[in-house]
């Protein structure tokens, strides 16, 4: 039976014992009930895969290792990970531009960063408005690198903010996370302003989503919901600007690693399997040949 290859594009991996992840503590947000599943620590062994499948690289999303010295999770990576991977590390995007280009010169001398990340969520429309955000995009875009884009793509508002700057930053790859947040009913007034909103960037083509993060939204979520999205995405930005991603692990709160990925096989079509399972990960993380 052929095997099939996974390029994972949003795994966050933790050492609770050399990290900060303040975030993970019982007694500050996110206030998740079941948050006890996921802080602990999480290797590279905790997401491998067997049977029919085969996870040949990754893509690690920033986690809150430490956020004021963003480097210090990526020379960890560096230091433990064996699989091909490559590394989004977390930014300040209000930093003055001094200490933003500063920030950014010490990120891009190690070899897995391809990228950076802020979490713009219900902040988006301040910080995407922001002069100095504005400014520090453009560092960004000097250096062409990545930016993982995390809101929620019914806010009109914020997605005209995000807009402007995709269209003077011609160098970003602006990697849209957890498919912008669809609502549970992506036919409602909601999720048709999400999916205009979606159609809005999808026109400029250095913007690619990731479908993940469906547990961030419902820890039951429905698998024709989950399909109907990534259909939407397909319709949207084509098959080779959407990429299938377990955001783990966090997946861990519906379900485990390993039926997660079995789940999403069984239920794609073949036609566009391996571009969403691994070839459009690989090319827009710039990941080796595998």
């Amino acid at each position: 039976m052929k095997t099939i290859q996974i390029v994972d594009p949003h795994i966050h991996l933790f050492d609770l014992a050399q990290g900060d992840y303040q975030w993970l503590l019982a007694n500050n947000p996110p206030f998740w009930p079941d948050k006890h599943k996921i802080s602990k620590s999480f290797s590279e062994q905790d997401i491998s895969l067997r049977t029919t499948l085969t996870l040949t690289g990754f893509i690690h999303i920033e986690a809150g290792f430490d956020n004021e010295r963003p480097w210090r999770e990526v020379a960890w990576l560096e230091q433990n990970c064996k699989l091909p991977f490559r590394a989004v590390a977390a930014v300040d995007l209000t930093l003055n531009e001094v200490g933003f280009k500063l920030l950014v010169e010490k990120l891009v001398q190690y070899q897995s960063v391809v990228g950076v990340r802020h979490i713009l969520d219900e902040d988006a429309l301040d910080l995407l408005s922001n002069a100095q955000v504005i400014e520090n995009f453009m560092c960004l875009n000097d250096k062409g690198l990545n930016f993982e884009v995390q809101m929620p793509f019914d806010d009109t508002s914020s997605v005209k903010a995000l807009l402007n700057i995709i269209d003077k930053n011609k160098n970003i790859s602006f990697i849209i996370n957890h498919a912008g947040f669809p609502p549970v009913n992506v036919q409602s007034s909601q999720g048709l302003e999400w999916q205009r909103n979606l159609a809005q960037v999808a026109q400029y083509k250095n913007v690619a989503i990731k479908c993940s993060g469906w547990e961030m939204i419902d820890r039951k979520y429905n698998l024709d919901w989950l399909k109907e999205v990534v259909e939407l995405c397909i319709a949207v930005f084509s098959t080779t600007r959407v990429m299938l991603a377990s955001n783990f692990p966090l997946v861990l709160f519906s379900q485990q690693y390993q039926a997660y990925w079995q789940l999403l096989n069984e239920q794609l079509d073949v036609e566009y399997r391996q571009a969403l399972f691994k070839d459009n990960a690989q090319h827009w993380y710039q990941l080796p040949g595998i």
